[in-house]
């Protein structure tokens, strides 16, 4: 039996909190979620700092990209037998192309780092580029498993991912405005946190979806359940993403890896305190080209920068030593909104910040966070986002927000906020014997109601 072909004698689960069972039936997905590169995925956050404002929000990667899988391998059930193709071009779902949605769906997110965004941020990484170069790469075990597939099966993966495989359908499973992607992380991550924002009715929508020419489209009679999804969305972004404490943790983590990377530069680190396996992004040789870069990146994840911080508590740099014990014992820095008329109060703000003994540079940061819970095609925008389609009893397509008054309300309408973070001391009342009391004083005028404001 060809290996594309071969199922496991008898099907394996694993038990899921969001999914009960998630049912693996190819020899292939077993052996992928059996690679060294997948069982990382398990070291790694789903969502970074968040677990620090939110205490339950310790899964992992590893379990979400099985969520991926899971809802995928749903999807291609219900074309399967509902919607099979016919004839060549009809739109209706070729069976043969379930494999490389699953593979795709599984190994999805195997690019990212620890502590993802923060870590890309510095480093300059990006996980989509390094998901391919892992799928692609023949010295990894993921690229040997799909390569017993057919030699060109991994390039066909890596498309998926790169939304340039010829067949839309399968990259919009992956990725769109409404994926197995994202359905997966709002309700693992809406679990996970203890809110309810984040869920919707899986089973109805999955019920719905229909393949096409274009791609995939929802039967009109989901709307609601459409509608149900795309808000529950906006509240994850609202409440739990753009949470403005775990948004202070990466700030400062942030800052940490930014102080340990120009410690190193300048040869001030201490030699007992050398993040050895952080060089290769330190001296900014890490290249994709480059298999041993590939597996400098592979040997990190949320547990060798944890094991450095704590060693960082304990530099002789004192800037080095507090970020890491600000990061490891949770102590964010605050924040208020800023606005445009607000806005050039900030090197007044960052001058009282200094004038309190603090470096401005590792101490303050204007961040701002924001999504569009549902936006129109535009083929005019530089990354035009897949429009979400109902389709009608004669087969016609109509886009959401023409026909949701909902989703009309919030299309194209940002959402989000800009923060200006700075050390909590800033905002201390108990300074009566503290040198820095009137500097904190002035510096609270600028603040009422979670805002900057201007004085009266």
């Amino acid at each position: 039996m060809a290996y594309r072909q071969q199922l496991l004698p008898m099907e394996k689960v694993f038990r899921d909190p969001v999914h009960d069972y998630i049912y693996i039936q190819h020899q292939v997905i077993l052996d992928l979620i059996n690679t060294s590169e997948f069982q990382r995925l398990r070291r790694i956050k789903q969502l970074g700092t968040t677990s620090l404002t939110f205490h339950g929000a310790e899964h992992s990667r590893f379990g979400h990209c099985l969520g991926v899988y899971e809802i995928t391998r749903r999807i291609c059930d219900n074309f399967e037998r509902n919607y099979p193709t016919q004839a060549p071009g009809d739109g209706g779902w070729d069976d043969h192309e379930r494999l490389v949605a699953l593979c795709a769906a599984l190994l999805h997110d195997i690019g990212h780092g620890p502590y993802s965004h923060t870590f890309e941020h510095i480093f300059h990484t990006d996980h989509e580029a390094l998901t391919v170069q892992i799928l692609t790469s023949p010295e990894t075990e993921v690229n040997q498993v799909l390569q017993q597939v057919s030699p060109d099966f991994p390039a066909q993966v890596a498309a998926v991912i790169q939304k340039t495989y010829p067949n839309p359908q399968v990259v919009q499973m992956i990725s769109s405005q409404i994926d197995a992607d994202r359905m997966d992380y709002l309700l693992r991550d809406s679990y996970f946190t203890g809110t309810n924002y984040g869920n919707f009715d899986l089973t109805r929508i999955l019920r719905v979806m229909k393949p096409y020419q274009g791609g995939i489209t929802f039967a009109m009679e989901g709307m609601h359940a459409v509608e149900d999804y795309i808000v529950s969305r906006f509240q994850m972004y609202m409440q739990v993403y753009f949470h403005p404490v775990s948004r202070s943790m990466e700030v400062i983590l942030d800052r940490l890896l930014e102080r340990a990377n120009d410690l190193y530069q300048s040869h001030a680190v201490d030699a007992e305190a050398t993040p050895v396996m952080l060089l290769p992004f330190f001296n900014n040789n890490f290249t994709l080209h480059d298999y041993l870069r590939l597996d400098d990146y592979l040997r990190l994840d949320d547990g060798v920068l944890n094991t450095y911080f704590s060693h960082w508590r304990d530099s002789r740099d004192q800037i080095l030593a507090d970020l890491a014990t600000r990061f490891l014992d949770r102590r964010p820095l605050k924040s208020a909104r800023v606005d445009a008329t607000t806005q050039p109060l900030i090197p007044t703000l960052q001058k009282l910040i200094e004038q309190a003994g603090f470096d401005t540079h590792y101490y303050t940061d204007i961040n701002d966070s924001y999504d569009l819970p549902y936006d129109a095609y535009d083929p005019k925008m530089k990354k035009p986002r897949t429009q979400i389609e109902l389709q009608q009893k004669d087969g016609s397509l109509l886009e959401l927000s023409t026909v949701s008054d909902l989703v009309r309300a919030i299309t194209g309408k940002v959402s989000g906020d800009q923060r200006f973070f700075f050390p909590k001391e800033m905002l201390s009342k108990n300074a009566e014997n503290d040198l820095f009391k009137p500097i904190y004083q002035e510096f609270q005028q600028y603040i009422l109601n979670d805002r900057l404001v201007v004085p009266h």
